[in-house]
This record gives structure tokens, C-alpha cells and sequence, in this order.
């Protein structure tokens, strides 16, 4: 056999190899993605009026493996919230004085939404959601 047959044989099966390895590195990865549910503020129908404001944030593992260590961090941490469906997780002071909500794992394809509802001083300000 000559060079040229050897690598007309090979060649296929380099390009499967190097394909391969390429995919296991690409798509067995963890991939969150997040995105703002819905924002609202309501004026309660009570003698003072009181402003109420409320938002929520989607968080999915688009990926094909368990994301870890998940780290929502928060200028201002509202007192009243909600994850769905519920979820094993903690909220933690951060050095600097921001906090965070951390969520151990979450699976591939698992979506969870956290709702937020809080009062005047605090409001939604989309300059400050990233």
C-alpha cells in the first residue's frame, strides 16, 4: 500500500476520533441560562395605598450535565422569596455585603423560577438586573 491509500483509510477515522472528542467537550457541559419572568407593581386597595412590587427569574440547565454551586447574586436581597418547585437552597452574605441565593446542583433540563415581592424603598430598576 502507498501514503496516499493509507491516508485515504485513516483519514475518516481521524476526523471521527477528533469529532468525538470535540462533542464530549461541547455538549457534556452544564449550560444555565436565565431570563426575567415578568416585573409588576400593584397599588393595594387599602387605606395607605401601599406600593407592592414583584418579579421573577427563570434559571434552566440547557446543558447534559448537572450545573453545581449555583451563585444568584443580589445587590439588595428581598425578604420574601419563593422558588418553585422548591429546591434545596441557602442565602449567604457576601464580603462585600451583597447577597446571594446559592442552589447546589440542578440537573440537566431542570427549570426552576424564583419570585420576588418586596415593598417601597425597594423597586425594580432594570439598570441594576444583569
Amino acid at each position: 500500500m502507498d501514503t496516499e491509500q493509507i491516508l485515504k483509510l485513516v483519514s475518516p477515522l481521524l476526523t471521527a476520533i477528533i469529532g468525538a472528542i470535540i462533542k464530549y467537550y461541547t455538549e457534556e457541559k452544564s449550560k444555565l441560562i436565565s431570563f426575567v419572568g415578568h416585573v409588576s407593581a400593584f397599588t393595594l386597595q387599602d387605606e395607605q395605598k401601599t406600593n407592592v412590587f414583584s418579579h421573577s427569574i427563570i434559571v434552566r440547565n440547557a446543558g447534559r450535565k448537572t450545573a453545581k454551586n449555583i451563585r444568584l447574586g443580589h445587590n439588595i436581597l428581598p425578604e420574601n422569596v419563593k422558588i418553585y418547585p422548591e429546591v434545596q437552597y441557602t442565602k449567604e452574605i457576601t464580603p462585600s455585603g451583597s447577597s446571594e441565593i446559592v442552589i447546589p446542583a440542578l440537573v440537566p433540563k431542570e427549570q426552576i423560577t424564583i419570585s420576588y415581592l418586596y415593598f417601597p424603598p425597594t423597586t425594580w430598576n432594570p439598570a441594576l438586573s444583569g
